[in-house]
Protein backbone atom coordinates (compact mmCIF):
# COMPACT_ATOMS: atom_id res chain seq x y z
CA UNK A 1 0.00 0.00 0.00
CA UNK A 2 2.63 2.05 1.01
CA UNK A 3 4.90 1.66 -2.11
CA UNK A 4 1.13 2.03 -4.42
CA UNK A 5 0.59 5.27 -2.69
CA UNK A 6 3.85 6.60 -3.45
CA UNK A 7 3.50 5.35 -7.30
CA UNK A 8 0.47 7.05 -7.75
CA UNK A 9 1.17 10.13 -6.23
CA UNK A 10 4.82 10.36 -7.32
CA UNK A 11 5.73 8.12 -10.11
CA UNK A 12 3.08 8.96 -12.34
CA UNK A 13 3.41 12.33 -12.25
CA UNK A 14 7.66 11.53 -13.36
CA UNK A 15 8.39 10.08 -16.96
CA UNK A 16 8.28 6.76 -17.08
CA UNK A 17 11.81 6.36 -18.30
CA UNK A 18 13.37 8.51 -16.09
CA UNK A 19 11.01 7.08 -13.03
CA UNK A 20 12.58 3.29 -14.11
CA UNK A 21 15.93 4.96 -14.04
CA UNK A 22 15.83 5.95 -10.71
CA UNK A 23 13.94 3.33 -9.24
CA UNK A 24 17.03 0.69 -10.92
CA UNK A 25 19.52 2.60 -9.42
CA UNK A 26 17.60 2.18 -6.17
CA UNK A 27 17.37 -1.54 -6.15
CA UNK A 28 21.36 -1.70 -6.99
CA UNK A 29 21.82 0.16 -4.45
CA UNK A 30 19.76 -1.67 -1.76
CA UNK A 31 21.04 -4.96 -3.14
CA UNK A 32 23.93 -4.70 0.31
CA UNK A 33 20.33 -5.00 2.76
CA UNK A 34 17.47 -6.99 0.29
CA UNK A 35 20.55 -9.85 -0.27
CA UNK A 36 20.33 -10.75 3.19
CA UNK A 37 17.14 -12.51 2.65
CA UNK A 38 16.54 -15.93 2.28
CA UNK A 39 15.69 -16.21 -1.58
CA UNK A 40 11.72 -17.41 -1.04
CA UNK A 41 10.30 -20.56 -2.63
CA UNK A 42 11.13 -24.03 -3.77
CA UNK A 43 13.88 -25.23 -6.50
CA UNK A 44 12.16 -25.67 -9.90
CA UNK A 45 13.63 -28.43 -12.29
CA UNK A 46 14.04 -27.32 -15.71
CA UNK A 47 15.94 -26.21 -18.98
CA UNK A 48 18.64 -29.20 -16.86
CA UNK A 49 18.96 -26.55 -14.11
CA UNK A 50 18.17 -25.69 -11.13
CA UNK A 51 15.85 -22.62 -10.50
CA UNK A 52 15.60 -21.04 -7.06
CA UNK A 53 11.75 -20.19 -7.75
CA UNK A 54 9.40 -20.32 -9.81
CA UNK A 55 9.52 -16.97 -10.60
CA UNK A 56 11.67 -15.01 -12.88
CA UNK A 57 12.01 -11.06 -14.20
CA UNK A 58 11.02 -10.94 -18.12
CA UNK A 59 13.67 -9.09 -20.38
CA UNK A 60 13.47 -5.93 -20.71
CA UNK A 61 14.08 -4.50 -17.24
CA UNK A 62 17.57 -4.85 -17.05
CA UNK A 63 18.64 -4.54 -20.37
CA UNK A 64 22.39 -4.09 -20.33
CA UNK A 65 23.03 -6.73 -17.59
CA UNK A 66 23.72 -3.98 -14.97
CA UNK A 67 21.86 -4.56 -12.08
CA UNK A 68 21.05 -8.61 -12.09
CA UNK A 69 22.07 -9.34 -8.04
CA UNK A 70 20.07 -6.43 -7.31
CA UNK A 71 17.31 -7.65 -8.75
CA UNK A 72 17.46 -11.18 -7.64
CA UNK A 73 18.11 -9.85 -4.28
CA UNK A 74 14.23 -8.68 -4.33
CA UNK A 75 13.03 -12.81 -4.39
CA UNK A 76 13.50 -13.47 -8.62
CA UNK A 77 14.82 -17.11 -8.90
CA UNK A 78 16.08 -16.28 -12.55
CA UNK A 79 16.66 -12.57 -14.35
CA UNK A 80 16.09 -12.47 -18.18
CA UNK A 81 18.70 -9.97 -19.10
CA UNK A 82 18.53 -8.03 -22.36
CA UNK A 83 17.13 -7.58 -24.92
CA UNK A 84 20.77 -7.07 -26.54
CA UNK A 85 21.93 -6.87 -30.30
CA UNK A 86 24.60 -7.81 -32.00
CA UNK A 87 25.38 -3.08 -32.73
CA UNK A 88 24.83 -1.06 -30.26
CA UNK A 89 21.93 0.77 -30.59
CA UNK A 90 20.41 4.60 -28.86
CA UNK A 91 16.68 2.96 -29.69
CA UNK A 92 13.72 5.16 -30.53
CA UNK A 93 13.28 8.47 -30.13
CA UNK A 94 12.08 9.87 -26.59
CA UNK A 95 9.08 9.75 -25.31
CA UNK A 96 9.24 5.83 -25.60
CA UNK A 97 7.26 4.44 -22.13
CA UNK A 98 4.12 5.22 -21.43
CA UNK A 99 2.08 4.31 -18.52
CA UNK A 100 -1.71 3.00 -18.35
CA UNK A 101 -2.93 2.96 -15.12
CA UNK A 102 -6.75 2.68 -15.76
CA UNK A 103 -5.37 -0.46 -17.34
CA UNK A 104 -2.04 -1.39 -15.30
CA UNK A 105 -0.12 -1.83 -18.58
CA UNK A 106 2.75 -0.53 -20.12
CA UNK A 107 3.72 0.74 -23.80
CA UNK A 108 6.76 0.56 -25.08
CA UNK A 109 8.61 1.24 -28.27
CA UNK A 110 12.07 1.63 -26.72
CA UNK A 111 13.38 -0.41 -29.99
CA UNK A 112 15.87 -2.74 -27.80
CA UNK A 113 18.10 0.24 -26.92
CA UNK A 114 21.10 -1.24 -25.36
CA UNK A 115 25.01 -1.34 -25.58
CA UNK A 116 25.71 -4.08 -28.10
CA UNK A 117 26.74 -7.38 -27.49
CA UNK A 118 30.12 -6.68 -27.24
CA UNK A 119 30.04 -4.72 -24.35
CA UNK A 120 27.76 -6.93 -22.54
CA UNK A 121 29.94 -9.87 -22.36
CA UNK A 122 32.41 -7.86 -21.16
CA UNK A 123 30.48 -6.96 -18.46
CA UNK A 124 29.08 -10.26 -18.06
CA UNK A 125 33.01 -11.89 -17.75
CA UNK A 126 34.06 -9.20 -15.46
CA UNK A 127 30.55 -10.54 -12.98
CA UNK A 128 31.86 -14.14 -13.22
CA UNK A 129 30.02 -16.62 -12.50
CA UNK A 130 28.39 -16.59 -8.82
CA UNK A 131 25.94 -18.31 -6.76
CA UNK A 132 22.58 -16.74 -6.99
CA UNK A 133 19.88 -16.16 -10.12
CA UNK A 134 19.81 -18.14 -13.11
CA UNK A 135 20.76 -15.58 -15.90
CA UNK A 136 18.96 -15.94 -19.16
CA UNK A 137 20.08 -13.46 -21.96
CA UNK A 138 17.57 -12.43 -24.77
CA UNK A 139 18.90 -11.52 -27.96
CA UNK A 140 17.56 -9.71 -30.58
CA UNK A 141 18.22 -8.24 -34.52
CA UNK A 142 20.20 -5.14 -34.49
CA UNK A 143 18.04 -2.35 -36.21
CA UNK A 144 20.32 -1.68 -38.99
CA UNK A 145 20.89 -5.36 -40.01
CA UNK A 146 18.96 -5.60 -43.20
CA UNK A 147 15.89 -8.44 -42.38
CA UNK A 148 17.98 -11.35 -44.91
CA UNK A 149 21.33 -11.01 -43.13
CA UNK A 150 19.40 -11.73 -39.26
CA UNK A 151 21.17 -15.17 -38.85
CA UNK A 152 24.69 -13.44 -39.43
CA UNK A 153 23.55 -10.75 -36.70
CA UNK A 154 21.94 -13.12 -34.17
CA UNK A 155 24.85 -15.56 -34.71
CA UNK A 156 27.16 -12.87 -33.30
CA UNK A 157 24.89 -12.17 -30.49
CA UNK A 158 25.19 -16.20 -29.29
CA UNK A 159 29.06 -16.41 -30.26
CA UNK A 160 29.49 -13.14 -27.52
CA UNK A 161 27.25 -13.67 -25.19
CA UNK A 162 26.39 -17.85 -24.83
CA UNK A 163 30.01 -18.57 -22.81
CA UNK A 164 28.07 -16.43 -19.75
CA UNK A 165 24.28 -17.58 -19.93
CA UNK A 166 22.27 -20.14 -18.34
CA UNK A 167 20.28 -20.15 -21.35
CA UNK A 168 19.74 -18.01 -24.69
CA UNK A 169 16.19 -16.68 -25.57
CA UNK A 170 16.08 -15.54 -29.49
CA UNK A 171 13.72 -12.69 -29.45
CA UNK A 172 11.84 -12.32 -32.79
CA UNK A 173 8.55 -10.93 -31.07
CA UNK A 174 9.02 -7.09 -30.21
CA UNK A 175 7.13 -5.08 -32.05
CA UNK A 176 9.18 -1.99 -31.94
CA UNK A 177 12.19 -2.81 -34.42
CA UNK A 178 10.90 -2.80 -38.21
CA UNK A 179 10.34 -6.15 -39.82
CA UNK A 180 10.99 -8.00 -36.71
CA UNK A 181 7.89 -9.94 -36.42
CA UNK A 182 8.21 -10.76 -39.58
CA UNK A 183 11.26 -13.66 -38.29
CA UNK A 184 8.15 -15.88 -36.54
CA UNK A 185 7.27 -17.35 -39.85
CA UNK A 186 8.44 -20.77 -39.43
CA UNK A 187 10.38 -20.53 -42.71
CA UNK A 188 12.44 -17.57 -41.47
CA UNK A 189 13.05 -18.38 -37.64
CA UNK A 190 14.15 -22.00 -38.52
CA UNK A 191 17.44 -20.97 -39.81
CA UNK A 192 18.08 -18.37 -36.96
CA UNK A 193 17.10 -21.13 -34.55
CA UNK A 194 19.55 -24.09 -36.01
CA UNK A 195 22.51 -21.55 -36.52
CA UNK A 196 22.29 -20.04 -32.89
CA UNK A 197 21.74 -23.67 -31.76
CA UNK A 198 25.00 -24.52 -33.30
CA UNK A 199 27.12 -22.01 -31.84
CA UNK A 200 25.31 -21.96 -27.84
CA UNK A 201 27.08 -25.23 -27.77
CA UNK A 202 24.71 -27.13 -25.50
CA UNK A 203 23.58 -23.66 -23.46
CA UNK A 204 19.71 -24.14 -23.57
CA UNK A 205 17.53 -22.26 -26.33
CA UNK A 206 14.18 -20.69 -26.13
CA UNK A 207 12.04 -18.57 -28.39
CA UNK A 208 9.86 -15.86 -27.18
CA UNK A 209 6.45 -15.59 -29.39
CA UNK A 210 3.68 -12.47 -29.72
CA UNK A 211 0.09 -13.33 -28.43
CA UNK A 212 -0.73 -12.04 -31.81
CA UNK A 213 0.38 -14.75 -33.46
CA UNK A 214 -2.80 -16.89 -35.13
CA UNK A 215 -3.93 -20.18 -33.26
CA UNK A 216 -2.52 -21.97 -36.46
CA UNK A 217 1.09 -19.98 -36.52
CA UNK A 218 2.02 -20.42 -32.58
CA UNK A 219 0.87 -24.21 -33.12
CA UNK A 220 3.60 -24.08 -36.36
CA UNK A 221 6.30 -22.60 -34.39
CA UNK A 222 5.62 -25.56 -31.72
CA UNK A 223 5.65 -27.91 -34.06
CA UNK A 224 9.12 -26.17 -34.72
CA UNK A 225 10.12 -26.04 -31.70
CA UNK A 226 10.03 -29.84 -31.39
CA UNK A 227 11.19 -30.95 -34.81
CA UNK A 228 15.00 -29.10 -34.50
CA UNK A 229 15.19 -29.86 -30.50
CA UNK A 230 14.16 -26.41 -29.07
CA UNK A 231 14.37 -26.34 -25.23
CA UNK A 232 11.95 -24.26 -24.55
CA UNK A 233 9.19 -21.10 -25.73
CA UNK A 234 8.78 -17.98 -23.82
CA UNK A 235 4.51 -16.58 -24.02
CA UNK A 236 3.79 -14.21 -24.80
CA UNK A 237 5.96 -10.94 -25.61
CA UNK A 238 3.63 -7.69 -25.66
CA UNK A 239 0.69 -6.91 -28.18
CA UNK A 240 0.02 -4.56 -30.75
CA UNK A 241 -3.73 -4.88 -29.60
CA UNK A 242 -5.72 -1.96 -28.20
CA UNK A 243 -9.09 -3.82 -27.58
CA UNK A 244 -10.85 -3.74 -24.17
CA UNK A 245 -8.61 -0.67 -22.48
CA UNK A 246 -10.40 1.12 -20.58
CA UNK A 247 -7.93 4.35 -20.98
CA UNK A 248 -9.92 6.60 -22.88
CA UNK A 249 -9.18 6.60 -26.81
CA UNK A 250 -7.90 9.73 -27.27
CA UNK A 251 -4.93 8.88 -25.21
CA UNK A 252 -4.11 5.55 -26.55
CA UNK A 253 -4.09 7.43 -29.94
CA UNK A 254 -1.96 10.45 -28.40
CA UNK A 255 0.30 7.48 -27.17
CA UNK A 256 0.53 5.82 -30.53
CA UNK A 257 2.50 2.87 -31.42
CA UNK A 258 4.18 0.33 -29.38
CA UNK A 259 3.88 -2.89 -27.61
CA UNK A 260 1.44 -3.02 -24.83
CA UNK A 261 2.33 -5.10 -21.54
CA UNK A 262 0.26 -5.76 -18.58
CA UNK A 263 -3.12 -7.02 -17.03
CA UNK A 264 -4.94 -6.80 -20.83
CA UNK A 265 -2.53 -9.45 -22.16
CA UNK A 266 -3.94 -11.83 -19.76
CA UNK A 267 -6.76 -13.81 -21.53
CA UNK A 268 -4.28 -14.15 -24.76
CA UNK A 269 -1.43 -15.34 -22.80
CA UNK A 270 -3.01 -17.66 -20.94
CA UNK A 271 -4.77 -19.08 -24.37
CA UNK A 272 -1.09 -19.69 -26.18
CA UNK A 273 0.27 -20.76 -23.58
CA UNK A 274 -2.73 -23.90 -23.55
CA UNK A 275 -2.47 -23.98 -27.02
CA UNK A 276 1.29 -24.98 -26.54
CA UNK A 277 1.05 -27.04 -23.71
CA UNK A 278 -1.31 -28.97 -25.66
CA UNK A 279 0.49 -29.69 -28.56
CA UNK A 280 4.35 -30.24 -27.45
CA UNK A 281 3.36 -32.46 -24.32
CA UNK A 282 4.39 -32.49 -20.97
CA UNK A 283 8.08 -32.06 -21.41
CA UNK A 284 8.94 -28.78 -23.09
CA UNK A 285 10.45 -26.42 -20.94
CA UNK A 286 7.15 -23.12 -21.58
CA UNK A 287 7.70 -19.67 -19.52
CA UNK A 288 4.33 -18.15 -18.96
CA UNK A 289 4.76 -14.29 -19.19
CA UNK A 290 1.73 -11.37 -20.20
CA UNK A 291 -0.15 -9.93 -17.64
CA UNK A 292 0.70 -11.77 -14.43
CA UNK A 293 -0.34 -9.52 -11.67
CA UNK A 294 -2.06 -11.58 -8.92
CA UNK A 295 -1.22 -15.03 -7.30
CA UNK A 296 -4.45 -16.31 -9.03
CA UNK A 297 -3.10 -15.23 -11.97
CA UNK A 298 0.14 -17.21 -11.49
CA UNK A 299 -1.73 -20.41 -10.32
CA UNK A 300 -4.17 -20.06 -13.45
CA UNK A 301 -0.35 -20.41 -15.74
CA UNK A 302 1.17 -23.36 -13.79
CA UNK A 303 -2.22 -25.04 -14.24
CA UNK A 304 -2.18 -24.16 -18.00
CA UNK A 305 1.26 -25.86 -18.00
CA UNK A 306 4.16 -23.44 -17.26
CA UNK A 307 7.28 -24.77 -15.87
CA UNK A 308 8.16 -21.11 -14.73
CA UNK A 309 6.54 -17.94 -14.63
CA UNK A 310 8.23 -14.07 -15.47
CA UNK A 311 6.79 -10.51 -14.50
CA UNK A 312 7.26 -7.12 -15.38
CA UNK A 313 4.70 -4.70 -15.71
CA UNK A 314 3.07 -5.80 -12.13
CA UNK A 315 6.63 -5.69 -10.77
CA UNK A 316 6.38 -1.70 -11.73
CA UNK A 317 2.88 -1.17 -11.02
CA UNK A 318 3.05 -3.44 -7.94
CA UNK A 319 6.72 -2.48 -6.04
CA UNK A 320 9.63 -4.70 -4.80
CA UNK A 321 7.63 -6.99 -2.19
CA UNK A 322 5.73 -8.47 -5.39
CA UNK A 323 8.43 -10.66 -6.59
CA UNK A 324 8.03 -12.57 -2.70
CA UNK A 325 4.10 -12.32 -3.12
CA UNK A 326 3.23 -13.90 -5.68
CA UNK A 327 6.46 -16.56 -4.91
CA UNK A 328 4.78 -17.06 -1.46
CA UNK A 329 1.29 -17.82 -3.25
CA UNK A 330 1.97 -20.55 -5.25
CA UNK A 331 5.03 -22.27 -3.98
CA UNK A 332 4.34 -21.21 0.10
Amino acid sequence: MIYRTIFDHGFTRTDPEKAHHAAFRAIRAARPVTSLRRTPGTPVQALGLTFPNVLGLAAGFDKNAVGIDGLAALGFGHVEIGTVTGEPQPGNPKPRLFRLPEDCAVVNRMGFNNDGAEVVAERLRARGRRPGPVLGVNIGKSKVVPEDEAVRDYEKSARLLAPYADYLVVNVSSPNTPGLRNLQAVEKLEPILTAVQAIAGGVPLLVKIAPDLSDDDVLAVADLALAIGLDGIIATNTTISREGLRTPEAKVEEIGAGGLSGRPLTDRSLDVLRLLRGRVGPDLTLIGVGGITTVEDARARLDAGATLLQGYTAFIYEGPLWPRRIIRGVQG
